[in-house]
């Protein structure tokens, strides 16, 4: 089996990935995965003013499926939301220096984990503002 080629920007998130761990109480979590490959992400976030102050991830999976994740945490670290939502995985890919094509669905998970993690801000951002009113 061909061994996939990997850039160097790559092998430098797998072997240091920047913002890797849990978040104690994070605004939002999202959590994606590819059972046929195995791969699961967890991406935390903290927002404050509608930008993402903070995030971080848990990613099981392989180097591309780890570098993806820590290069999709750098790129939307400070932005706002709809801008982090903006963020493709062609975004994340390029900025990898590129992916080996059977690992382009990695960077997939990247952006879905990221969308998934806001939606998820959201929904909780929305029930508090539900639950405030005061009750007639």
């Amino acid at each position: 089996g061909g061994e996939a080629m990997y850039t160097e920007k790559v092998m430098e998130l797998f072997m240091n990935p920047k913002n890797a761990g849990r978040m104690e109480d994070p605004d939002g979590v999202g959590e994606v995965g590819n059972p046929r490959c195995g791969d699961i992400m967890k991406i935390y976030i903290k927002v404050k003013d509608d930008r993402i102050a903070d995030i971080s991830f848990e990613t099981f999976g392989c180097a591309s499926a780890i570098a993806s994740s820590s290069m999709v945490t750098e790129m939307v670290k400070g932005l706002t939301l709809d801008e982090a939502l903006a963020i493709s995985n062609k975004d994340v890919v390029n900025a990898l220096g590129g992916l080996p094509p059977q690992k382009v669905h990695c960077s997939l998970l990247a952006e879905e984990g990221i969308q998934a993690a806001i939606e998820d801000y959201r929904a909780k951002q929305k029930a508090k503002s539900g639950a405030a009113a005061p009750k007639s």
